[in-house]
């Protein structure tokens, strides 16, 4: 694993995700020395996440580093994946199951930006339409864009969709 992580650090020094992938390797690190198997367990996993995805980008021709924004969407899909396993859990009465979720989506949200609240994330719609020039629903895909181009693990797009369809329908 040590050297799996130094070779994650060397793939990725050119495109500046160094400071977060340096961060997730830091934290494995520390994880390994302390022994925490959760942690490293989970650290391990994020760290073969983002190499899956740098594999898959070398295969369609594109440069296999990845930036900090691509690395939190990635961070915002296993976040999401978990809270759907949680729910299946505790619908089967697995509590035990529930809390390592629980768990692992606590050592992932260490390294995602703080989410926006709600009056900021309604602010950040008034700007993206404001800034995108959109009038109508058919300008939806425009101001999402702007958001994801801006807010990338700082808000929940699926909850965001029905914000904007509803300030662009009203």
């Amino acid at each position: 694993a040590f050297r799996y992580a130094s070779r994650l650090n060397r793939s990725t020094k050119s495109s500046g995700t160094m400071a977060l992938t340096e961060r997730i390797n830091d934290a494995l690190k520390r994880a390994m020395k302390d022994k925490d198997k959760l942690r490293l367990g989970t650290l391990r996993l994020i760290n073969a996440v983002i190499k899956d995805q740098a594999i898959a980008r070398r295969s369609e021709g594109k440069d296999a580093a990845m930036s900090d924004d691509e690395i939190l969407a990635l961070l915002g899909k296993m976040t999401k994946q978990r809270q759907e396993s949680m729910r299946a859990y505790e619908e089967g009465g697995r509590v035990d199951l529930v809390e390592r979720e629980k768990l692992e989506i606590g050592i992932i949200a260490e390294f995602l930006p703080r989410p926006l609240k709600d009056d900021e994330v309604s602010d950040a719609i008034e700007a993206a339409i404001e800034a995108t020039g959109a009038e109508s629903i058919r300008d939806m895909g425009k101001v999402m864009g702007e958001l994801k181009a801006k807010f990338t693990g700082r808000m929940d797009f699926g909850a965001v969709g029905p914000k904007v369809k509803d300030k662009l329908s009203g």
